[in-house]
């Protein structure tokens, strides 16, 4: 079961936050600040201006974080947030109006523009922000189930947070004892996958170096979330994300931007643009040819289909050119250097990575993005996962037609396990290391590697 189908639909919060602001503040500066001038001045500088001030809107709220709220925020923050925006927002209004004369708007009004905009945002905000958490309580969704390792003053502050607030959607199991050898880590293991646990909170005073280490691979194994309750020791080389719960600060050990609904939302939209670009423009009229070229080769279908693990292991049919004779091992064994099952055709296109042109439909239906870690045949998933560590993790977001890894010289057959420590160690880096700007250099870089001809494409 996914994230999103286990809480509700919290992923499309903010995305929803942001269509509702933009509308806010478009549609008060119409009525308000721009209503007498709307048939003295041309429509064009009335869009110029919706334009102008929605893109800064979007702009100042990624700096200030304005649609950073989460279920542990505190109203303060909020409140703090809405402060700071309203701040920069109105400089940037004065520095438009500045700018682009022709709309001649004049400070009072921008003022009471501003206040009104965000009186009305601030209504909105604190009114779903209070909706959210009378929903969880209610209708019992959108909550996450929790378990805590250790017990000390801390750790018992953190189940108490959790059960005097529910509102705050976390469902809290069981928090585990060492102390006295009351509990293992073993039946903590165990009791998170037969609860099906979404967070696991780990105090790092209670566990010696070795058991966080366990902890971490296992969290990372078995795509479980895994957070810290900070104290003196010290703990990984890692970027971690600091928080607040109420009062009790918290450490999370991987971050991943891809968990951002806002980013998926982006990453999303730009798989659909290119995949249906590539659609309409390449395979429309490059499909029939292959086609022709496979079928005067040798029998069989166009397209090869083979089962493939995704975002949350959750298997689904990724779609290539047919590069082989038919034959009953092509979902087991890779194709090696000089295999006498890939024809001459399937030579080419696989030099070229034409071969897997048609898993674009895979990313226009949903199960695979543009950039990604490449899915492997599961029965290598179910190999790699228990032999190589942190394989797992690779499963947190959606596999990619092309990524960091085989732009890096890790693409193609697995001739030793170093090979595929190297792309594990590619692919979370892209995980926790995500951007647009990083997906369209892996795309670039990909369609180069295409035209020299990459020595492991084979």
């Amino acid at each position: 079961m996914s994230r999103q189908n286990q809480h509700g639909y919290s992923g499309y919060l903010r995305p929803i936050s942001y269509l509702i602001d933009l509308s806010v503040i478009n549609l008060i500066a119409y009525f308000y600040l721009l209503e007498q001038k709307v048939h003295l001045i041309n429509g064009k500088a009335v869009l110029i201006y919706c334009i102008f001030v929605s893109i800064g809107w979007v702009l100042l709220s990624m700096y200030t974080k304005f649609y950073d709220v989460y279920r542990y925020t505190r109203p303060i923050n909020i409140l703090s947030l809405i402060v700071k925006q309203l701040i920069l927002f109105l400089l940037f209004i004065f520095a438009f109006s500045g700018l682009y004369h022709e709309l001649k708007i004049y400070p009072r009004p921008i003022v009471k523009y501003t206040l009104l905009c965000f009186l009305l945002i601030a209504v909105l905000k604190f009114t779903i922000y209070y909706l959210l958490q009378k929903y969880r309580i209610s209708f019992g969704r959108n909550f996450r189930k929790t378990v805590i390792l250790g017990m000390n003053k801390k750790t018992i502050a953190l189940e108490e947070f959790f059960n005097k607030n529910p509102e705050y959607g976390y469902l809290h199991l069981k928090t585990f004892n060492f102390k006295n050898n009351n509990h293992t880590l073993v039946d903590c293991f165990r009791y998170v996958l037969e609860n099906n646990v979404d967070e696991i909170y780990c105090s790092i005073s209670e566990l010696t170096n070795a058991q966080i280490a366990d902890t971490v691979d296992f969290a990372d194994n078995n795509l479980k979330i895994l957070k810290f309750i900070p104290d003196s020791k010290e703990i990984y080389a890692k970027k971690l994300q600091y928080e607040y719960y109420d009062y009790i600060p918290i450490l999370t050990l991987r971050n991943i931007p891809l968990e951002d609904s806002v980013n998926t939302f982006l990453k999303r939209g730009f798989d659909i643009l290119f995949s249906s670009f590539m659609i309409v423009f390449v395979l429309s009229w490059l499909t029939p040819i292959i086609a022709i070229l496979i079928k005067l080769e040798s029998k069989g279908p166009v397209f090869f289909k083979q089962s493939r693990n995704g975002f949350n292991y959750k298997e689904f049919d990724c779609f290539k050119f047919r590069s082989m004779m038919p034959n009953k091992d092509a979902h087991l064994y890779q194709a090696t250097r000089g295999d006498d099952r890939v024809t001459k055709v399937g030579k080419f296109i696989r030099k070229t990575s034409i071969d897997e042109l048609p898993q674009f439909f895979n990313v226009l239906f949903g199960d695979m993005s543009v950039v990604g870690p490449r899915p492997h045949m599961v029965s290598h998933t179910t190999m790699y996962a228990k032999r190589i560590d942190k394989f797992m993790v690779r499963h947190f977001v959606k596999p990619g037609i092309t990524g960091l890894a085989q732009t890096s010289g890790f693409r193609g057959e697995v001739e030793t396990d170093k090979d595929i420590i190297g792309r594990v160690k590619f692919d979370i880096f892209y995980i926790e290391n995500w951007s647009l700007l990083l997906d369209i250099k892996i795309i670039f870089q990909t369609f180069v590697n295409a035209i020299k001809g990459d020595e492991k494409a084979y």
